[in-house]
């Protein structure tokens, strides 16, 4: 179902350090890196899913929820019926190269504000 969420921390550093901690039993590390605006991945060793966060002094903070589709057809079915069903668009189908080769996205805001994604990492068919 998920592929990523992604929330917004007040102390970016104390959350990050909070987070690798407490999840550490579970086998979670973190496994990339930007500045603390861009944010930090966590996420299991092979894991397909992870939980993202960065730095914000937004009240509430941002969340953005990232659903797993099969295909990059199911991403562009995703788009269509979040328009039609009243999202915002905040982004297109397409490649995000400046993520990996293959990720297909599309985003939407939400009724709430809330940025939603889906996602295909797999090449075209």
């Amino acid at each position: 179902m998920f592929d990523h969420v992604k929330f917004g921390a007040s102390d970016y550093a104390a959350s990050k350090a909070f987070f690798l901690e407490a999840l550490a039993p579970l086998g979670v590390t973190l496994v990339s890196e930007g500045p603390p605006a861009y944010g930090a991945e966590l996420a299991q060793p092979h894991g397909k899913v992870s939980l993202c966060l960065f730095e914000t002094q937004e009240k509430p903070a941002h969340l953005h929820l990232a659903f797993t589709a099969a295909t990059r057809a199911q991403v562009d079915a995703f788009h269509r019926a979040a328009l039609e069903a009243g999202g915002q668009d905040h982004g297109a189908p397409g490649l995000r190269p400046h993520y990996h080769a293959h990720y297909y996205a599309a985003f939407v805001i939400g009724p709430d504000g809330h940025n939603i994604e889906a996602v295909c990492h797999e090449p075209e068919a």
